[in-house]
């Protein structure tokens, strides 16, 4: 069974429906959905081609629809993009004029209003650096520092320069109500600088039983969000270590170090956590990473992160379908080897400000993987409502694998972002320690004679049983 999950973003180079189901067949668990790029219309084209690939595949996967943000960018490059040579002067300017050799249109007026002689400025994650020589009413002239090619519209910002407006964005909220039509799994919020831009995005979702509220995805790109991430973790759903602009917001050489201290206390928060930007970089046009991208993956994995992001790999990539078997290899490899040698975090936090609900499920979690490991559990079944308990059990990161029943489709799939849980759709729901083992003997996740570790959210239950011969012959 897989432990570390894998998002991969679709575009252009990945939306055929061919394409999706063999990328669904390969390994990916989310696919992720950069609202930045392309129109509208589009995405929710490609949204049901996922649920569609998903159906005919069997497979599980979720959809995460990542909200721009107040982030500045360039207008639309093209599809072959253009190229900034080494020292060479180039006007950015706000009308909207092709891209051309020494015009670089930006589709944001504020942006410009706010650049100063000698700022550096970074497109992309920073592939492209400018230094900003003049600025005039017809335009800001920059001189190229750190040449490169560029294509689509990718972002542009003042290297150290705060957030400039609100989360969220009229944009934002516009985007994020057709993605709540469209039912996505997943809501990326980006440049979060502290709790409110969550919950007023929060407050924008649906009260509703009959019609579930996505997950809330906090993305960690800016030295405000890190400094106030326990506040963040409270109130969202899950994070991402964001490091393409985490590294042009912090010191690039504190970003390693930044990625353990998410990943670390997303898990001891029981909230799933991405690790993101140019893990595969080089496999855009090539077909094999280089050795440091492979090495990169491996300790995120090492780190305990949930899941692996791929972007522009896969999104524009020339072969999505191999970036991401690459991915799944690489990080099966390091999960077996993160397992052998005893695990992720598995310390424990007090949540005594906590729902009495809330601390009985975060107790029962790391009991049952202790009980698992001292009899020898084949697996650990975990009967969720709304993920929560599934969530709090892989927070130890058991060896035992770990199956989410549940009769939600919307649950399980937010247990497809969750390391180390197999969603698993019952017919009906679990209201006995039978039907869990039945359920999963049927998928044959579990066998006949073997010992498992029962857990069901409510009521609270933790039960080892023996898998029987007949499948609805009572469990002993």
């Amino acid at each position: 069974m897989v432990r570390t999950k894998i998002v991969a973003t679709i575009g252009p180079a990945s939306s055929a429906p061919e394409t999706l189901e063999a990328m669904i067949r390969a390994g990916m668990d989310v696919a992720r959905i950069n609202l930045s790029h392309g129109d509208l219309s589009e995405h929710l084209d490609v949204i049901a081609r996922v649920r569609a690939a998903s159906e005919a595949t069997g497979r599980v996967v979720a959809v995460l629809a990542d909200l721009p943000g107040p982030k500045p960018r360039t207008r639309d490059l093209g599809a072959m993009g253009i190229e900034l040579a080494d020292d060479e002067r180039w006007t950015l300017t706000a009308d909207d004029v092709p891209a051309e050799r020494g015009t670089l249109p930006v589709d944001d007026h504020g942006f410009l209003a706010a650049v100063n002689r000698g700022d550096h400025v970074v497109l992309g994650d920073g592939a492209v650096v400018l230094v900003v020589e003049d600025v005039g009413a017809t335009g800001t002239v920059a001189t190229v520092r750190v040449g490169g090619h560029l294509r689509g519209r990718p972002g542009i910002r003042v290297i150290g320069a705060p957030r400039v407006g609100v989360v969220p964005t009229a944009q934002d909220v516009e985007l994020l109500r057709a993605m709540l039509a469209a039912q996505v799994d997943f809501v990326g919020v980006s440049f979060v600088v502290g709790a409110d831009d969550l919950r007023r995005v929060r407050a924008l979702l649906p009260d509703d039983d009959a019609r579930p509220a996505p997950l809330l995805v906090a993305k960690i790109e800016t030295a405000e969000a890190v400094a106030a991430l326990d506040d963040v973790l409270a109130v969202s759903d899950a994070v991402m270590v964001a490091r393409g602009d985490l590294g042009m917001n912090c010191p690039l050489e504190d970003v390693p170090l930044l990625q353990k201290r998410i990943i670390e206390s997303a898990v001891l928060a029981a909230k799933p956590v991405i690790t993101a930007t140019q893990m595969l970089e080089s496999m855009t046009t090539a077909d094999e990473p280089t050795r440091a991208e492979v090495s990169d993956v491996a300790n995120a994995v090492f780190d305990g992160t949930d899941a692996v992001m791929l972007s522009g790999e896969t999104a524009i990539g020339v072969d999505p379908v191999r970036v991401v078997e690459t991915m799944r290899r690489i990080a099966t490899r390091a999960d077996v080897a993160a397992i052998e040698a005893g695990g992720g975090p598995r310390a424990t936090v007090s949540r005594s400000n906590d729902s009495l609900e809330d601390r009985i499920t975060d107790a029962i979690g790391p009991a049952a993987c202790r009980v698992a490991a001292d009899v020898g559990a084949s697996a650990i079944l975990c009967w969720t409502r709304a993920g929560s308990t599934a969530r709090a059990v892989v927070r130890s990161r058991p060896r035992t694998p770990v199956v989410g029943l549940s009769t939600v489709d919307a649950t399980l799939r937010g247990l497809a972002l969750s390391w180390g849980v197999e969603p698993l759709r019952t017919r009906e729901a679990v209201t006995d320690v039978d039907a869990a083992v039945r359920a999963a003997s049927d998928a044959g996740l579990v066998a006949a004679g073997d010992l498992v570790v029962v857990v069901a959210g409510i009521p609270d239950t933790l039960r080892v049983v023996v898998v029987p011969e007949v499948a609805g012959r009572s469990a002993r």
